[in-house]
């Protein structure tokens, strides 16, 4: 939910809604939709590989682009975002492997957590203790995790159950909150350029998928898909959900706080919800619902400030 920035002057109100915070909105409908989408573009070929081709068609699509950028003095910024493109690659690694594991809607879920992480992980770099609030909220998620990876519970025998893809998006989650703080640090008071930061992220993402692609035994052919319903997927995921996302996203850090990002991502999980449960077909139990709904009350109520 996007809580517009609000200015007093005298007695009257005025409502600003900068173009950063839309974008950053825009990106998370797009993200929300992705874990569906995702589900049914790995039907057509494995994780490692649709990593490469969905940041190989990025990478391409920025290449024009980012030699301009090297050209017009934008070198060392490339280089600068090595690190955060190393990270990106981990992201995804455990991301795309976690929504083949488990549902598309527990997926959406779990990677809001990153709300609450953030804000931890940017404590522990400037060395500052959480507050009571933000440690209640992380317990209220906890529950919401539990409730939501809930099992069998209307037979009477429920039982708490996560599993791998359950796990990995809990690490997907934990790397995009340390992804949010490095590129606020290291892009906070420069004039790094969002696409070339964008560009380098897209072509370390691929290279790296693509050595481990080579390093397995999987085929060949799974880069290569012959169905069309796999490239109007990967299509969808390069450009609105990975393109246009890490380019609003840098876009957001350079002009925000990662605090602000969180808030307008938190809507992530309810736009994936119900895009998987239109597109896919699915649904949860009362108890789990109740999970959710503590998740993303704890997200929402997180990025709210006093």
């Amino acid at each position: 939910m996007l809580i517009p920035s609000r200015l007093y002057s005298g007695q009257q109100l005025r409502i600003r809604l900068p173009l950063p915070e839309l974008s950053l909105l825009l990106v998370a409908a797009f993200w929300g939709t992705s874990y569906a989408v995702t589900k049914e573009a790995l039907l057509f070929t494995g994780a490692i590989a649709f990593i490469v081709i969905r940041f190989g068609l990025t990478a391409l699509v920025l290449l024009p682009f980012h030699i301009r950028e090297i050209r017009a003095g934008y070198g060392r910024d490339c280089i600068r975002a090595l690190p955060m493109g190393a990270v990106l690659l981990c992201i995804f690694l455990a991301e795309t492997w976690g929504v083949f594991l488990t549902s598309a809607t527990r997926a959406a879920f779990l990677i809001s957590l990153c709300v609450l992480i953030t804000p931890l992980v940017q404590g522990l770099v400037e060395r500052r203790w959480p507050g009571t609030r933000l440690l209640c909220l992380v317990m209220l998620s906890f529950l919401g995790v539990a409730l939501l990876t809930q099992t069998d519970i209307a037979e009477g025998s429920g039982s708490w159950h996560m599993n791998t893809g359950d796990y990995l998006m809990l690490l997907a989650a934990l790397l995009r909150a340390v992804l949010v703080v490095m590129t606020n640090r290291l892009m906070l008071g420069k004039s790094l350029s969002p696409l070339a930061t964008t560009s380098t992220q897209a072509w370390v993402v691929m290279l790296g998928a693509l050595c481990i692609f080579a390093m397995s035994d999987q085929p060949v052919s799974q880069l290569l898909p012959l169905e069309s319903e796999f490239w109007l997927a990967a299509l969808y995921l390069t450009f609105c959900c990975t393109l246009y996302a890490l380019f609003a996203q840098n876009y957001g850090l350079k002009r925000t706080s990662p605090s602000r990002v969180a808030l307008l991502t938190g809507s992530e999980p309810a736009f994936g919800a119900l895009f998987a449960f239109a597109w896919l077909g699915e649904t949860l139990t009362t108890v789990q619902l109740l999970g959710a709904g503590c998740i993303l009350l704890s997200t929402l109520i997180a990025t709210v400030k006093y």
